[in-house]
Order: C-alpha cells, then structure tokens, then sequence
C-alpha cells in the first residue's frame, strides 16, 4: 500500500473527494465526551464559534473541531472511526472533536450509504486527503500570516509553528486557510506515524446510548405530529376487500382512517391509539395472488437443483470428467430458512409533506435512494426533498429498503399532516423483507487423495448470489470448478440480509470441505491450507480473495486456538472465509454435558487491513460471530398459505444471552488499506459451530437451523 501518495485535486474535487471518503456514517456523535480519560475540562461546543471549512469540517476559534458524518450509523461503529481517519490526517487531538450527523447532500456527499461493509474500504484515502489536505491549508495561512515559506512550519495536535518559535492554532487561520487554493500536493502520513489510527476509541454515542438520549428514530417527535400504525395485508398474495373504519374510529385517540393502496392507516394522538385503533379496524381480505407455503418452497428449490437448466455463474476446467474419472464422488444438499432481520428498533419513519417541502426524519441505511423514490412517489422535484438520518437500533440490510419511509410520506401527502409510521413487533416480522430461503447442492471428487472437481448449484427464492461470489475460494485452488444458479420467484418479498447468500452458503461449503477432509484422512485445517497453496495470486485476475492473506489468517487462527491441542473434552471445528474484501478464520470450542453441546469459547482471526479502532473492530466481530452461531442454531422461520408462522419472540428463537460463548480476536498485523468488518465475522460461524459438532457427536448437519435436526437437544441448551 501506498501511503506517502501525492493528490492533486480542485476545491470542488477535494469537497467531492471527501464526501466519497465518507461511505458509512450517518449519526452527530461528540467525540469529546466520549473520551473521558482525556482529562481534559468540559468545553460546551454548542456555544462556541465555528467557522465552516468544508463539507467535512468545522473549526471554532479555539481550535475544537467539527467533523460532519455523511452516511448512515447502524451501530457498525463508523461515526467514530471514519472520523478518526480525517482527524488523523488533520492532526488534532481526538478529544478536540465532536462529530455531527450530516443530513442527505447530495450536492457535497457522495454514497451516503450504508450497506456491504464498504464504508471504511472507500473512505480510507479520500478522508484522509481530507484531513491532510484541510492542514496543509492552515499551514500555508500561517505561513502567509507571518510572511514566511510554509515548508518551514509544521503541524501537530492543532498548533502550527515555525522555524522562529511563533505559534497560531487552527483557529487563528481558520477563515483564511478555507479562502486558498487547494494545495495540488499532499503528503500522508506514514502508519508508524499514526497517534489516532489504530488506537482504542470509545463509541462516540456510548453515553447517550446508555442514559437514554433521543438518538432513534422513534424518540423523533415534531409539533403536531401524528402517530401511524398501518394495516396490511396479513399473508403475501392478498388485498383489501372492503373495511369499517367505525370501531376504529371510536378508539380514543384515533383522529382519521386512510387507505392508501392495499394498506390501511390509522392515525392517533400516540402510539398506543393508533395500534389499539388498527386492531379495532374490520377488514375483508380477498386472495390476490398465489398463497405460498414453505411445504411448496422446498420442492421448488429442489426442482431447481434437479434441473439441467441452471445459469452458469463460472466454469474451469471440465468437472463432468473429473467426476467421471474419480476414485470418488461426495455429495451433499444444504437447506436455509428465510429469515426476518428482526432490528431492535423496528421500522419506523416521520414525514412531513407541505407546498413548500417535503421533510423526512429516521433510520434509512440508503437516503438518497429513498428520497428519489419518494420524490417520484408524490411527484415533487428532488430538491423539494429534505432527508435528516437518525441512528439506527440495527439495519442488518432491512434498512436499505425504505418501505416504511414511503409510507410515511405517502400518508402525509394524503392528510397534510405530519405522521410517523411506527411498526410493532408483528409488523416487523410480517410484513417482509427476508432473507430467501436457499437450497445448496455441493459435489466434488477425489482422485489419488486430491480433490479434482468441485460443482456447486443453488437454488434460491427470488435472488441469486451476487456476480463476485462464484469467484471466492475455492474458485482457483481446484481445477476443474463449476457454479451454477436457478431460483424460483415469489411474492414474498425478500433482500439482503448481513452478509447476503455468504451467510449460508459459507456453512454450506465449510461443512462440505470437513467431510472431504475426512475421506482424504487429513486435518480439516491442513485440507484449507494445501487447497490455497493451488492458487498464485495475481495470476487470474477475477480470483476475488488473497490465497497469501487467506494462508496467514488460518495460520494465526490455528495458533491462537490451540488447534489439535485442546484439553480433554473439548471438541474443535475449524472455518475459513473471504467475503466483504475482508479474510476471517474462526474455531469453535465445544464441550458435551449430558450429551448436549455447549459452545465455550470461538478463536477469531481476521486480516481487514489496518485496523483503524481496535475496540470497534473487536466488537463487529463478535457480534457477527454471536449473530452466525444464533440464527444458525435456532433461526427458523416458515410460511403457510402467505403467512408467517411466527410474528414475534414467544415462538420465534434468537441466541440467548446466557448461550453466548467467548470470542477471542485477533487481528493479522500489516499495513495494507482496511476492509470492511461489519458483515465479514458472521458467514465462518455456522460452519465452524457445524463442524465442532460433527467432531463432538459424529452428528452431520446440513440443514439450518441445527436445533431442528439435533437429537436429545433442549429449548434451553446453552450454545
């Protein structure tokens, strides 16, 4: 990696450069007072002067600085460490910066987005030339102040000073730094030089997290603004017949009754009306649509798999010969639910539609995206559209969506009055989007102790793996290799869920590549490792993942987890997966009491780079891995002619506090550009919790969840 790179760019380029940085953070956070250790006394930055400087930053007089957040915060953590990268680069200390969520612009941001873990990847150069840039342009004002070459001054923690001892701090030159020329060359600093990059910094919301701040969506409240609950319809499929609003209507608190479309709204005083008023609500639904049943889907699913009509996603080689000419062939079908996401907070929205503009407040991961879409919804112009992001209580991909933000604008447009459509729980759960269910069918030969071919089919409601998967491992470390697709479309809706189609198909091949250990009578780990020893990177250009950075993260997993060393009792079972530009092996130890497994302890490995705040980086990942292991045990969801089967927490399971094990990180240390975190950790958990299991009980699992397939297992084993 390159990192005394030299940039050369306008003002107008160095504004839209920055805001192209800025890919992943959309919340105001006060990094001052989240960083308490700094012992440094109280300053109340809403008093003081600011004086803008670009799109980016603020800087008050006496030299605090503001950092404008662009893209949305769904608890990834990238409203404190994007940040970090252009205070880094500006040289301030980082108890000298509070940081706001900027609202959509997209005049001066670009990819206010949240999605893909991508935020850091695309931000890290261009939000450093930020900063870099910024201080370049305060010491070329100070040097100009003092008539001297600004070769001569240097900057560091917000003070400028030159050859002759004088000092000014950023807030001396603020005003005439932001009136010069873009600087055409700028240095960045070296990682040996970093005081900010790579050190521990506390979530910057933390305490207002904790002691209750409006911070959410639904904390938003505006004068005269009415409280939504929407009536939709209950199964995918159906419409509205007819309905009596009357009971409804007399629902204390309930002020109108609205349909828009096929749905139904009810607006009251607050929240407890408008969903008491919706129940109230008599409705006729008429079947519009074919009444999908789980029961359909599986057959479906495997039609696909059995068809020899699948699209060819990537072909090397000629595994029907190989399969031909094995000593033997290896089969297997994997099966996935759909899943709801299931956010903390769920859906919610306020919109306010007059003559004059349209104002839209809440958790949206795609802003811009939504915005146009309303604009063509209530046909107004896009710059009638003024879009503010809240912090969001989990997205997982849900947010990308906007649905709910569409309704809310549409009801305001209907009634002239501000709204804010809130989902309950069920809603949540009923009203879509889901991950699809997914069907995997895996099949690889062996020839003299080699694995020769390899050929994976999916089948999949609605979607397909996206275009770079076919080219992760072990796409170039087996021969002859092929990837097929086919799925099957429904009216249920479905959409990215963490870590989209890597989040099963990781356990698919990773208990795949266990099995064919087994026959091939090596160490699981061993199998990984000499498979990646066929790849020369470089060499095939569309490979997607480093064979290097793969070897070396494996290797740190193998030493950190005591692998083929545990103590008696304890089983171990062994994954490795590419995904979201970020490298992860991960180990899973369990132990057996009363023949049931108990997960003790996941050994984390990661190679993303240079990790930019090593107590957010830490927290991805274990929250991913506890996230892989829940819904891969007990994540089930079904439908029966349209409907959910489950519409809230008492039937459906999530991982338990008391069943989370301990993770363990470690990082690979070098000095290339960091990847994303956010949805990397989660897709290697199933596999390897998969795997552990077939170590400890003999027991193959090919069907998520595991807990409808374990025998002798309670509701409440610990896992």
């Amino acid at each position: 990696m390159e990192n005394q790179n030299k940039i050369t760019f306008s003002r107008r380029n160095f504004i839209r450069t920055s805001a192209l940085a800025s890919g992943g953070l959309l919340i105001g956070f006060n990094l001052f007072n989240s960083c308490k250790e700094a012992a440094v006394p109280p300053v109340d930055v809403s008093k003081l002067n600011f004086n803008d400087f670009n799109a980016f930053i603020k800087i008050a007089d006496n030299g605090y600085v503001t950092i404008f957040s662009p893209n949305p915060e769904i608890g990834q953590g990238v409203k404190t460490s994007m940040p970090m990268l252009i205070a880094e680069e500006l040289d301030v200390p980082w108890e000298q910066v509070t940081v706001e969520q900027g609202a959509l612009d997209t005049e001066n941001f670009q990819r206010q987005v949240a999605g893909g873990s991508q935020s850091i990847r695309f931000g890290w150069d261009a939000l450093r030339q930020t900063g870099a840039t910024a201080k370049q342009m305060l010491i070329n004002a100070a040097a100009a102040k003092w008539g001297v070459d600004a070769s001569s001054c240097t900057a560091s923690n917000g003070i400028i000073k030159n050859n002759n001892g004088e000092e000014l701090g950023y807030g001396d030159v603020v005003n005439e730094a932001a009136a010069l020329e873009v600087p055409e060359d700028v240095t960045l600093k070296s990682p040996k030089d970093y005081k900010i990059i790579g050190k521990d910094a506390i979530n910057v919301d933390i305490d207002d997290i904790i002691t209750g701040k409006p911070l959410f969506g639904l904390d938003y409240t505006a004068e005269g603004m009415k409280y939504v609950s929407v009536s939709r319809p209950p199964a995918f499929g159906q419409k509205i017949s007819s309905f009596d609003a009357t009971d409804a209507k007399a629902v204390n608190g309930v002020s109108n009754v609205v349909q828009f479309g096929d749905k139904i709204a009810v607006l009251a005083s607050n929240t407890w009306a408008a969903m008491k008023g919706k129940k109230a609500l008599n409705v006729e639904w008429k079947d519009d649509g074919t009444l999908e049943s789980t029961t359909n889907h599986n057959k479906e699913l495997d039609n696909i798999l059995n068809s020899k009509k699948l699209d060819v996603r990537r072909e090397d080689g000629n595994v029907k010969k190989a399969f031909a000419e094995a000593d033997k062939v290896i089969e297997r079908t994997y099966e996935s639910p759909f899943l709801p996401h299931n956010c903390m907070e769920p859906m919610n929205f306020y919109a306010n539609v007059t003559d004059d503009k349209v104002h839209l407040v809440g958790p949206i991961q795609t802003p811009a995206g939504t915005a146009r879409r309303i604009a063509n919804l209530i046909d107004r112009e896009p710059e009638d559209i003024h879009l503010e992001m809240t912090r969001m209580g989990g997205g997982f991909g849900r947010r990308l969506y906007g649905d709910f933000a569409l309704e809310a604008a549409e009801i305001s447009n209907i009634t002239k009055q501000p709204v804010k459509v809130i989902f309950s729980r069920e809603d949540d759960m009923a009203a879509g989007i889901y991950r699809p269910a997914i069907k995997y069918r895996i099949k690889a030969s062996i020839k003299d102790g080699k694995v020769t071919g390899y050929h994976l089919k999916e089948a999949a409601i609605n979607s397909n793996m996206y275009g770079l998967i076919p080219n992760f491992f072990p796409a170039g470390a087996i021969k002859n290799y092929k990837v097929e697709s086919g799925n099957y479309k429904s009216n249920i809706t479905t959409g990215a869920w963490r870590a989209p189609y890597t989040n099963f198909l990781a356990f698919a091949e990773q208990s795949f590549f266990d099995e064919l250990a087994g026959e091939l009578q090596i160490d699981p780990v061993q199998l990984r490792l000499d498979l990646l020893a066929n790849v020369e990177d470089g060499k095939d250009s569309s490979i997607e993942y480093s064979a290097k950075r793969m070897i070396d993260t494996i290797k740190l997993a193998k030493e950190k987890s005591n692998w083929g060393k545990s103590n008696t009792g304890v089983h171990q079972g062994f994954a490795a997966y590419y995904s979201h530009n970020t490298h992860v092996a991960e180990v899973v130890d369990i132990t057996l009491k009363n023949g049931q497994p108990y997960v003790e302890k996941v050994t984390v490995a990661v190679d993303c780079g240079i990790v930019v705040n090593p107590t957010g980086a830490k927290n991805q990942i274990e929250g991913g891995v506890i996230d892989g292991i829940g819904h891969a045990m007990y994540g089930d969801f079904s439908f029966e002619k349209g409907q959910p089967q489950d519409v809230n927490f008492n039937t459906y399971r999530l991982i338990r506090m008391k069943e989370t094990p301990i993770v363990e990180t470690h990082f690979v240390k070098n000095e290339l550009s960091p990847t994303g975190l956010g949805e990397p950790g989660l897709p290697p958990a199933g596999g390897a919790l998969a795997n552990a299991i077939k170590a400890a009980t003999g027991e193959v699992l090919t069907k998520q969840p595991f807990i409808a397939t374990l025998k002798n297992l309670t509701q409440d084993l610990k896992v």
